[in-house]
């Protein structure tokens, strides 16, 4: 028999998940990480991230007969999740913390519990699946059901930690699911999905950003500016913006504008057509490669830049610096600086990296981009600890 630490956020995935392993005779551990976000955030009673959707799990636990856990996370969400967000917002970019939590928490923190615990594997509630390569090394899968698959998020997960990682949903639909919870006798068989950050569960994040860093850099008032810098009028605080957006701009013009950048170490945010949205590639950060060395320079992929994008077909150069260069076989629109851009062949996901910047056709970074490509790093720079409670 296996012994499993099983991830519990208190939702149906998470519940059933560690349902269908006890059922199948593996001897599991429910572990639910008590993160900042527990009983302080406005939710209701059957949302994920309280303190009743621990109540949830610790259910589900005895419904199945195993033994449920509350492990304090608080300190390292805080600093790998939630001040990394903060300080990429404020500094114009706009993050995927869902990455990071997967990344630092439940394979960083949490899997680094499962040999003190005497356990084999940690198993989640991802949508997701792993295969054995034939040299035995895993690979990240895409979860059978398309509409579900979750391997976007996970493309920053350890290469290491997929070894002892356990993803029971990987083959089910979300309707499988919910039959499968209800089949158990688990009460959270029907519990309404979250689609928001545990962190903003009410969407707003211009709010949030604004409560927790005050009148500081990100929420001022600045100029909108054209692609040759031209003032067309007074935004928000940068923080409101994203690149690609149209809707609450508030500029008149002939023809519609859209965000392509903003540079916040002028406080501005760049607005023009929708054609200048258009990149042939893009620069990443270093990336998190699922697999035992990096492709060879030119490798043909498909690139995924944000969690809702139709992968496209793309070439990837490796760096000796562990960042990537993508070069797209067809433009693709609104490349965002902090969104993280997942590379895959077939089912299969590869790794992925921070996109840092867009690319125009002669390989360097667009026009209108360059400026907060240029000072990005001196805006994040000069951001403070922001102290949350």
């Amino acid at each position: 028999m296996r012994r499993v630490l099983a991830a519990m956020s208190g939702g149906v995935d998470s519940g059933v998940e560690a349902a269908l392993l006890a059922e199948r005779g593996y001897e599991v551990a429910g572990v639910t990480l008590k993160l900042w976000c527990y009983g302080r955030s406005p939710l209701s009673p059957r949302a994920c991230c309280t303190l009743d959707a621990i109540d949830d799990a610790r259910r589900v636990a005895r419904r199945m007969g195993f033994p449920h856990y509350v492990v304090e996370a608080e300190e390292v969400f805080r600093t790998r999740v939630l001040q990394p967000f903060l300080d990429a917002y404020a500094g114009g970019r706009t993050p995927y913390p869902c990455a990071l939590c997967n990344q630092h928490l439940k394979f960083g923190d949490l899997m680094s519990r499962v040999e003190d615990a005497g356990a084999d594997a940690l198993a989640t509630g991802h949508y997701a699946r792993i295969v054995r390569q034939e040299d035995g090394a895993p690979a990240l899968m895409r979860a059978r059901d398309a509409a579900k698959d979750q391997s976007y998020a996970l493309a920053l997960v350890p290469h290491a930690a997929l070894g002892r990682a356990m993803f029971p949903l990987g083959d089910l639909t979300k309707e499988d699911v919910r039959a499968e919870g209800r089949r158990l006798g688990l009460e959270v068989w029907d519990k309404t999905e979250s689609q928001d950050l545990c962190f903003v569960p009410d969407g707003d994040y211009a709010g949030f950003m604004k409560r927790s860093l005050g009148e500081t850099r990100g929420t001022r008032e600045g100029p909108f500016l054209d692609r040759e810098g031209r003032r067309l009028g007074t935004h928000r605080g940068i923080i409101h913006y994203t690149v690609g957006q149209r809707r609450g701009l508030g500029l008149a013009a002939p023809e519609p504008l859209y965000v392509l950048a903003i540079d916040a170490a002028r406080n501005a945010v760049v607005v023009g057509p929708k054609s200048a949205l258009e990149c042939e590639g893009l620069e990443t950060g270093r990336v998190n490669w699922l697999m035992p060395r990096p492709p060879e320079a030119g490798t043909a992929v498909e690139a995924k830049i944000r969690y809702q994008h139709r992968p496209a077909a793309a070439r990837v150069f490796p760096s000796a610096d562990g960042s990537a260069a993508v070069r797209f076989d067809a433009p693709q629109s609104a490349v965002t600086p902090g969104q993280l851009c997942a590379f895959y062949q077939g089912e299969r996901c590869l790794g992925g990296g921070t996109i840092e910047r867009a690319l125009g056709a002669d390989g360097m970074p667009l026009a209108h981009e360059r400026g907060a490509a240029s000072t990005a790093r001196e805006a994040g720079a000069g951001l403070v600890t922001i102290a949350l409670s």
